[in-house]
């Protein structure tokens, strides 16, 4: 009981401090739209509007097609970058010419925005899936790489020491030690990686898309219609704050339980 009223507490917070958001937007679009007429309604809309266009969407289909559609692409792509992210983070922990030389090359690489890979993508692939989804592996590996490298080389020396003494090497000290402690900054750059990926996501869909939410997006800028563009961002937030609850989050109360940093 007393863990379920302070699941309560939390949630009836939450819901509050999102409530006042709310208000404080819709005070904001009163004093700059009503009384003092600061700016244009279609420039900075009421929450009203927005959540309106939101259900007039998702009523019409329109939202359940697009994220549907974005749902895909980025899974496919996110998944490509994790297999090569991690694939390349491993090489660059195992090899020292490796990590001498290309480990700076991917930290470069990885301030590129995601858009800068556009134009190869559309010469490689042209105007279609295959161009989003290499959009969104290229935007997403170099971080998944990033994180797997540090993770293995910033672990307790002690673990592989301990584990030297006691016969562990080669492959059973990487998949035994190695990899377990680094979990967590591995989990932490999965993370970094996944929002990478919704913004590779967005720039793809925003250029070649057909359906998705990067496209429902430019409808809207293209109609000026900033609460249909407020909308999709909305749910963007949404969808990416429910992943991280959902599966990022739960890794991370698990392997912190594992490891004895949380309360069972």
């Amino acid at each position: 009981m007393p863990k379920l009223n302070s699941t309560l507490i939390g949630l009836v917070k939450k819901i509050l401090f999102y409530l006042i958001l709310i208000a404080i937007w819709e005070l904001a679009y009163k004093i700059g739209v009503d009384w003092l007429r600061l700016w244009k309604p279609y420039i900075f809309p009421s929450p009203i509007a927005v959540f309106t266009t939101l259900w007039s969407l998702i009523i019409d289909g329109t939202m359940s097609i697009a994220v549907l559609a974005s749902a895909k692409r980025i899974f496919l792509g996110y998944m490509l970058s994790i297999t090569i992210g991690i694939f390349v983070g491993l090489a660059i922990v195992r090899f020292k010419y490796l990590d001498e030389n290309v480990s700076p090359l991917i930290l470069g690489l990885q301030t590129l925005p995601s858009i800068c890979w556009l134009p190869f993508s559309i010469l490689w692939y042209g105007l279609n899936e295959s161009a989003i989804i290499f959009v969104i592996t290229i935007g997403s590996t170099f971080a998944v790489s990033i994180a797997i490298e540090s993770g293995m080389k910033n672990i307790n020396p002690l673990f592989v020491r301990a584990a030297k003494t006691m016969g562990a090497k080669g492959f059973s000290l990487y998949w035994n030690v190695i990899i377990p402690a680094s979990l967590p900054s591995i989990i932490s750059g999965l993370k970094q990686g996944w929002s990478f990926a919704w913004r590779a996501l967005m720039a793809g869909e925003m250029i070649s898309a057909t359906k998705g939410l990067g496209q429902v997006l430019m409808v809207g800028r293209d109609l000026a219609d900033i609460s249909q563009v407020m909308a999709i961002m909305i749910v963007i937030v949404i969808l990416g704050v429910a992943v991280d609850k959902l599966i990022f989050g739960r890794m991370e109360i698990n392997i912190r339980q594992k490891w004895g940093l949380d309360k069972a």
